[in-house]
């Protein structure tokens, strides 16, 4: 190659991960923790049942998602009516609304309440 010139840039198309959220290629087989029953929005709500005053950076790391990942996530559970956020002194406490209806139409029959009920988690050791 010539001083000052480039590599040239592969050409291939990259493949894209499947819809439904797998993170696979298409016709990849796939791997046994590709996918979960719950979505990480699921995640962040047990995590924050069971912790109402964690931090996101450690709820983050408990879900396996960045922080901004999980802000993201308990402003959608915010706006949703499924999460209220109280300041005390340097941190934030939340608190669930276990009566607010689940959102797909499959499962809207059950609340917030019956989902943590069935997969809620046990609080961290202090």
């Amino acid at each position: 190659m010539a001083p000052g010139s480039r590599k040239p840039r592969s050409r291939g198309v990259p493949a894209s991960p499947d819809p439904s959220g797998g993170g696979r290629t298409p016709g990849a087989a796939p791997a046994p923790e590709a996918w979960t029953f719950l979505s990480n929005h699921g995640h962040v709500l047990v995590w924050l049942a069971a912790d109402p005053s964690a931090r996101l950076r450690d709820v983050a790391a408990a879900v396996g998602i960045t922080e901004r990942g999980v802000q993201k996530i308990v402003a959608d559970l915010e706006a949703a009516g499924v999460l209220k956020r109280f300041r005390e002194g340097r941190r934030n406490r939340y608190e669930i609304n276990r009566t607010v209806a689940l959102r797909h139409p499959v499962e809207s029959h059950e609340t917030v309440g019956t989902l943590l009920k069935l997969v809620g988690r046990r609080p961290p050791a202090t």
